[in-house]
């Protein structure tokens, strides 16, 4: 057996056996309560400078395609699972999960008790980790895991985002697609690439929208000379505190451009409004997280990933309104500005994966765009 080792930052150690590449890397250990959609997480780039655990049981069953990728590679810093599936039975098959972490020098473990891990997680808190199946001293690995960074304070969109600005096209393929696209007018999007996912951008086009995406370090005047009619913030990972150069952009812009927002573009808004951001214990990450609806009394269940969450204290202070609020926690999971055509929400409405209760915030985005150019 060609063993490995995941040693969390407050000295715990778990001893499994090694798959996908034989490397030592350091992350915060977080963990993801979803069935399915490993190749969805492993590519959401939110998930860079992380440790996933999956928390259901049997991983990789139906191996990995080129079509389920969310970015251009796979973010996560190691993946943790208890049985990875050797075999995988799909017809959209193209290759198993342990060549795939290979291929993208990807540690892996499993045949460890990721039960026992979770919990650790609940009750400590997310916290530093390594994952290493090269050095495997415990004194060694706990002495590494101590010493690796906090979240707090980590700038990773610049890891993520894009080099330079370009246009998408693409919306969901037709055998896939829940909703037939947008006819009517199409309106031009700046999207600011935070660390944006592919479903995103599909579901922005079918929308009705004309897609480029900007880096995230885009200047208000390269973003205006584009000539959009609005203003799309993505999803990403790290603190969002630490994303200085987005939230000036955005607050500069926010006057001028009806905007919508999803995650760290959720967080990024309300810091450019004048709101603060903390970090949760453990997070959230999966695909059934109920969020309700204030306006409509709807409860919507969602995909969500997660550290950090904006101070509900703060919104009414900088001119926002709460419009959604996760029923687990009572957190802010989404709201709207009181002056300006601008709102945003802490979950994932594009899922891959999840649930599809959300999607209709895309339309919402096309219809204030629509309203302020009046064709209502």
């Amino acid at each position: 057996m060609n063993a490995a080792k995941l040693v969390l930052a407050d000295g715990t150690v778990f001893t499994g056996r090694a798959f996908g590449a034989r490397a030592e890397r350091t992350g915060e250990i977080v963990f993801n309560t979803a069935m399915s959609g490993y190749q969805e997480v492993l590519t959401d780039p939110s998930y860079a400078g992380q440790i996933v655990v999956m928390t259901y049981p049997h991983v990789g069953n139906y191996g990995v395609n080129a079509d389920d990728v969310e970015s251009r590679k796979p973010w996560v810093a190691g993946f943790v699972v208890r049985e990875n599936a050797r075999l995988p039975s799909s017809y959209r098959s193209q290759g198993d999960l342990d060549g795939y972490l290979t291929e993208h020098g990807i540690p892996g473990i499993e045949d460890i008790d990721t039960r026992a891990l979770v919990r650790r997680v609940r009750t400590q808190g997310a916290m530093p980790a390594i994952i290493s199946s090269v050095d495997l001293d415990d004194d060694s690995l706990r002495a590494k895991a101590a010493a690796a960074p906090s979240m707090e304070g980590q700038d990773l969109v610049k890891e993520v985002t894009c080099e330079s600005a370009y246009d998408w096209t693409e919306g969901e393929p037709a055998e896939f697609a829940t909703s037939r696209p947008a006819t009517g007018p199409r309106y031009r999007v700046a999207a600011l690439d935070c660390g944006i996912k592919r479903n995103i951008l599909r579901l922005l086009v079918d929308a009705g929208f004309e897609v480029r995406v900007f880096p995230a370090m885009a200047t208000a005047e390269e973003i205006l000379d584009f000539a959009p009619d609005g203003m799309f913030l993505s999803n990403g990972p790290g603190d969002p505190a630490a994303v200085t150069y987005a939230a000036d952009t955005v607050r500069e812009l926010l006057p001028k451009l009806p905007t919508f927002g999803i995650c760290l573009g959720n967080q990024i808004l309300a810091l450019a409004c004048g709101a603060r951001t903390f970090k949760l214990k453990f997070g959230h990450r999966g695909v059934n997280q109920p969020v309700k609806d204030l306006a409509t009394g709807k409860v919507e269940i969602t995909s969500q990933n997660h550290g950090f969450a904006v101070r509900a204290e703060d919104l009414e202070k900088v001119d926002l309104e709460l419009t959604h609020v996760n029923l687990n926690d009572n957190t802010v999971e989404g709201f709207r500005h009181t002056k300006f055509p601008a709102f945003a929400v802490q979950y994932h409405p594009e899922a891959c994966p999840g649930p599809h209760d959300s999607r209709y915030l895309f339309e919402r985005f096309r219809d204030l765009i629509a309203s302020r150019a009046g064709v209502a």
